[in-house]
Formats: structure tokens, sequence, C-alpha cells
């Protein structure tokens, strides 16, 4: 196994091993105590309360994304994380975020459910003073805001430009995308078009729609689709959480055994199907080294040795010839037994 893979390995066998007494999963108000809000003007302090609020724990990757930050933060003895379960509502997350400002964490680290949503309440964060990390994905445009993301295009792009050569020809195809006016979502739709579509005038789409990220909801879209399409040749997905589901709702259905699936993420689930030829490729977003860019950076902004950081993680393509080094990753960091 490759260097950053034993790095990631390593750090995922922290999410197993290490007591997160301090970092537990919460879904309601940020609680307060006697703590100052500050520290990113570089003042010292003996500890700082940092707030992580979540998309959703019910999303797999966001829920990796979660335990590993709480691992992460068994790292720094300055650092007390907090964790909020956005529970992919609007509504509550923003609310999550007024909390911790009104409670006053030294930091908040936010995971948008939807940019434009959050958007006011994490300028609100940035206007109190309080060091503001956006985070999976990057929420653009705020003045004063840091981010640790991925480059969500290349996500897309690195998948799509394989898709090119695999896809058979005059394919049908069916899409599936993630909440709309989410950036990773966007990004990675867009990155198909330019890098596929565009390419490919051949494909033709007989089904697209949102499906929120949600396993759930890609299995009952494409039951209706492959009810009306029969001979549909590969799902397209801009994760592999609604890719899998798809592929549950064909699974040992006649007509579809040859039928190919992409995402993007490189989870657990995905690997696993990918080494055993049921999903055909994904992109890692590697939620280990996202979470300790996360914890460095605001690490580093609290302590006053950066002022602004912005910082994106690799994307590396998972197909069948590499899927097995993934699948032992996961093993060794006990996501897969």
């Amino acid at each position: 196994m490759n260097t950053w893979l034993k790095r990631a390995a390593a750090a995922g066998i922290a999410v197993a091993m290490a007591t997160l007494s301090a970092c537990s999963v919460t879904t309601g108000t940020p609680g307060s105590d006697n703590s100052t809000a500050g520290g990113g003007d570089g003042e010292q302090k003996d500890s700082y309360r940092v707030a992580y609020v979540a998309r959703a724990q019910v999303d797999s990757f966001a829920a990796w994304l979660a335990n590993e930050m709480k691992a992460e933060a068994e790292n720094y003895d300055d650092i007390e994380l907090e964790v909020f379960d956005g529970q992919a509502d609007d509504e509550i997350e923003n609310r999550m975020i007024e909390n911790a400002i009104a409670n006053q964490f030294d930091a908040i680290i936010i995971q948008a459910n939807n940019a434009e949503a959050q958007r006011p309440y994490i300028e609100q964060a940035v206007a109190a003073g309080i060091v503001t990390i956006t985070t999976n994905p990057r929420v653009e445009g705020i003045e004063g805001a840091s981010s640790v993301d991925a480059n969500p295009y290349e996500q897309g792009a690195v998948v799509a430009r394989l898709a090119v050569e695999q896809v058979p020809e005059n394919a049908k195809v069916v899409v599936l995308n993630g909440p709309g006016g989410n950036m990773h979502s966007t990004e990675r739709r867009k990155a198909w078009e330019q890098e596929f579509f565009a390419k490919r005038p051949d494909v033709q789409i007989v089904g697209e729609d949102i499906a929120n990220w949600n396993k759930d909801e890609a299995l009952t879209l494409m039951e209706d689709w492959s009810l009306a399409n029969p001979d549909i040749q590969a799902i397209i997905s801009m994760n592999d959480n609604m890719a899998t589901g798809a592929l549950e709702a064909v699974k040992g259905k006649s007509g579809f055994e040859e039928i190919q699936a992409y995402g993007v993420d490189g989870t657990a689930e995905a690997a696993l199907a990918i080494e055993a030829g049921e999903m055909t490729a994904t992109s890692l977003q590697d939620a280990a080294e996202l979470a300790q860019l996360n914890l460095k950076t605001v690490h580093d902004l609290l302590t006053g040795a950066e002022e602004e950081v912005n910082t994106d993680v690799g994307n590396p393509l998972i197909t069948q010839e590499n899927a097995s080094e993934y699948v032992e990753m996961y093993k060794e960091t006990g996501q897969i037994s």
C-alpha cells in the first residue's frame, strides 16, 4: 500500500480507538460556558471551543467526515470539538450556526447543506469575530472566512473522462444529482456535461433528477426509470451513495447485468462494489485528509499562525484495477469488517 494510503489508514484507525467524550454528535442547541469568543486575533488561550456543524449524519460521506473530525480533534490538546447534526435541513443547520455564535464558540466549521441558505449565517459568524471555516462544500465569496474542500469539478471530471471510453455507443443513461444549490453537485454535473456529454452526443439521458445525496431517494427514482426504460446502460451519479442506491433498484433484474455506475466520494461501500464488479468507478474524496486539514486550519487560525486559509484535497480515481487497495485501507480503519 502506498504512503498516502497508509496515512489515511492510520487516521481511520483513530476513529475506532478514540474515546470521544468531548466530541459527541449533538442535534440540539450548542451549550454555553464562560468562554469568550475569539482567538483568531492571535490571542493565546489554554483551550479553544470549536463547533462543527455537519450537514447530516444519514449521509454516508458526511457521517464519515464527522467521525474523522472527532478523531482528528483528539490530536489537539487545546481544542474541544463539539459536533452538531444538521439533519439535511436548512432551518436546523442555520439555527445551529446561530446558537454557536450566541454561545461564543471560538471557531465554527460549517458543512453547508445549501450554500446560499447558510450564507447569511456564515456571514454572521464572521461579523461576530469568530474564526469561520466552510468545508465540503466551500461557500464562495465570504470575506474573512476560510475554507477546506476538494475541487468538485475535477472530482467529477476524472470519472467522466474514463466514462467517455467505457460507456457503449448510443447508450441510454440516467443522471442523479445532489441538492439544488449545492456547489459540489453543481460543479460535478458541470464536469460531466463538459467532459462527457459534450464529447459523446450519441448518449441519451432518459432520466435525470435530484436525489439529495440520498440512497433511498435514488433507489426510488431508479425503480421508476428502469420500468420506463428497461435498456438503461449507465448510471451517472454525483455521489456514491446515490449510485449504490440506484444499483440496488436493478439488482437481479434481467437486462441490467452489465449496467455501469459512476460516482464520487470513494466510500467503503463503493470500493467494495467496484472490487466486485458491480460499480464501475468513483473518485476519492478522502474524509481523513479533509479532517486533518480542517483541524490544522482551525488551529492555525485560532493561534494566529495564519490569517486566512483556502486549500483543497486531491481526487484519485478508483476503478476495478486498484479498488482492492482501498478495500484494504477501509479494512484497516474498521469501516469494512
